[in-house]
């Protein structure tokens, strides 16, 4: 699918260009001479951010005032060609599909539809919530356009109601701001309550999968993925209707308003959701071990993986930056073997020594990268 993928001052590369197999390939390289960079230039072309949590802004080569990031795509891909580019000095970010430019950066998002997989997914599960929450937006964004509306719509109220409400709070309560706020609470309600729906319809359909992928992996104890909905309705039979979610978060923020008033804040509503991840009765997050914590990790990027190819009718690029670096040899192999029962077409896989490619995939062209420079 990816066919060719140019950068210009992104990261440590003043000017790649690099042709990728139909396979992919493998990048060899000491730490900290842009294996990385390059997978994160890839999957930026699809998420239209640093998968590693970068600013754009510090994304940009030193010294350099912008960067551009363009790949040249193949079937089943949708478009020919897809570029991105930032500029330092205006904060302003350009997307463009087959050389025309967007007016809406979220039209190429997933343009470039790929998965990565690297050691710092741990923090899923050891971050805080907004991390895993961010997951399930990425994903479920990328694979319904509806849940990508609703996001965008509730989003947009939910900066307008947080707006307000600090307002109210600088002013002592002096103001009548009860009207305001309550001007949003029913698109808030309404998109919220389907986003909301949707997250719990992925728990519930997904949630054995995710069961055996963590005993696949190595886990003895059963795996459970839960989803708690702040201020809307958890209950078995009502929480994967967005009718159901809007009237419990309806409620909710009528329940709050006078707190929301004295705090400046919306404390209800699907971004202070959670995405619990247990082991057994204990919280993965606080008492699971190391070893436990990757495994449930990467059983969230295999869920992601399955879901896009689901969405899309074919298998998402496949970005492995050193995953296996911190895992024993046992787990390693089990997530080979999973990995390739996924089935991924392409595969750009970034190690350190040659000695570190797995034998699954040593069928790939090998190149070495070294100050910024792939050879």
């Amino acid at each position: 699918m990816l066919q060719h993928l140019t950068a210009r001052d992104y990261r440590n590369f003043a000017r790649l260009d690099v042709a990728v197999p139909p396979a992919g390939f493998v990048i060899v390289g000491e730490n900290g001479h842009g294996k990385s960079n390059l997978l994160e230039a890839a999957a930026y072309l699809g998420l239209l951010r640093s998968f590693r949590g970068a600013r754009d802004a510090d994304v940009v080569r030193f010294g350099a005032a912008a960067f551009h990031v363009r790949a040249t795509l193949a079937a089943p891909a949708a478009w020919t060609t897809v570029s991105v580019g930032y500029e330092r000095a205006t904060k302003r970010k350009r997307a463009t599909l087959d050389g025309v430019e967007q007016p809406r950066l979220t039209n190429a998002l997933g343009a470039l539809p790929a998965v990565a997989f690297s050691p710092d997914d741990v923090t899923l599960v050891t971050g805080a919530p907004g991390d895993r929450r961010r997951y399930l937006d990425v994903m479920l964004a990328l694979s319904s356009p509806a849940y990508l509306q609703a996001l965008q719509q509730y989003r947009a109220a939910l900066l307008r109601r947080n707006a307000t409400l600090r307002a109210a709070q600088r002013d002592g309560g002096r103001g009548d701001y009860a009207a305001q706020v309550q001007l949003w609470e029913p698109a808030l309600a309404e998109y919220g309550g389907f986003i909301a729906a949707a997250r719990h319809r992925f728990v519930q359909e997904q949630g054995a999968r995710y069961a055996q992928l963590c005993t696949a992996i190595g886990e003895r104890e059963p795996a459970l993925l839960r989803c708690v909905a702040a201020g809307g309705d958890n209950t078995d039979a009502l929480c994967t209707s967005s009718q159901a979610q809007s009237v419990a978060l309806t409620r909710a923020l009528a329940q709050q308003r006078a707190s929301e008033l004295r705090r400046g804040m919306t404390l209800a509503g699907p971004h202070r959701d959670e995405l619990l991840l247990q082991l057994g009765a204990r919280d993965l997050r606080t008492f699971g071990s190391a070893g436990q914590q990757r495994s449930a990790a990467i059983a969230l990027r295999l869920l992601e993986l399955a879901t896009l190819r689901a969405a899309l009718g074919h298998a998402p690029l496949l970005l492995l930056d050193d995953p296996f670096a911190e895992l024993d040899l046992r787990r390693a192999g089990r997530v080979l073997e999973l990995l390739e029962d996924a089935g991924a077409a392409q595969v750009l896989l970034a190690v350190p020594r040659a000695e570190d490619i797995p034998a699954a995939y040593t069928r790939l062209e090998q190149r070495t990268m070294r100050d910024g420079v792939l050879t």
